[in-house]
């Protein structure tokens, strides 16, 4: 990984080339991201950059935070990210990172938090079928079917059952990065992500697109 910025999921929209395609893209509003701190691994054990994101007052955030931010000359930020990147060297603790660091056609990975959905059933959260409503069968048709033995007598783990659905970090790789509006702070990166409208979500560039 070479370089990083975090952002917003605005939502999605699409746009049309000059052949007349129609391209799907998710708008994510990126940085500025300033740099609250470069840790190296003298001092701190490894080598990684800390971002800021999402300019707030100094009531919001905590003494221990407070005291970075004014350790690197940076107004106080609603979220604290760090990236352990390939080359540090050009950043620099207190200037921002924006959008203009990636480029249009480039590949990118996004990671970002899905929507939770709660405590869910199966129908919801692996997509089974109902049961038959027939008579004799019921009162319950959504309920889980048959998922145990006689033989061993007892349910195997990773059963597909009722429980928690969403709400879970999730990384789509190559993505490819179709515009970069540098007046609106905006990447248009091509599909869909995760995570709902509002969400924080990170944008790198790919591990795999080499």
């Amino acid at each position: 990984m070479n370089k990083a910025i975090i952002g917003r999921k605005v939502g999605m929209t699409q746009i049309f080339t000059p052949e007349g395609k129609v391209i799907p893209v998710t708008v994510v509003e990126a940085g500025p991201c300033p740099v609250v701190q470069i840790k190296t691994v003298e001092k701190d054990g490894y080598a990684a950059l800390k971002l800021g994101f999402d300019e707030t007052s100094e009531k919001r955030v905590n003494k221990p935070e407070l005291g970075q931010f004014k350790k690197a000359g940076v107004k106080p930020q609603k979220v604290l990210k760090e990236f352990r990147l390939a080359d540090l060297s050009s950043y620099e603790v207190g200037k921002d990172v924006t959008v203009e660091a990636f480029k249009e056609g480039e590949k990118v990975d996004v990671v970002g938090t899905t929507k939770g959905h709660g405590f869910s059933g199966v129908i919801k959260k692996w997509n089974q079928h109902r049961l038959k409503e027939t008579h004799g069968v019921g009162p319950v048709h959504r309920e889980v079917g048959s998922f145990g033995s006689i033989n061993p007598a007892r349910v195997f783990k990773q059963m597909h059952m009722p429980g928690q659905y969403g709400h879970e970090r999730v990384t789509v790789q190559n993505l490819e990065v179709v515009k970069v509006d540098v007046a609106r702070n905006a990447l248009l990166i091509k599909g869909a992500i995760p995570g709902p409208k509002g969400s924080i979500v990170t944008v790198s560039d790919s591990v795999k697109s080499k």
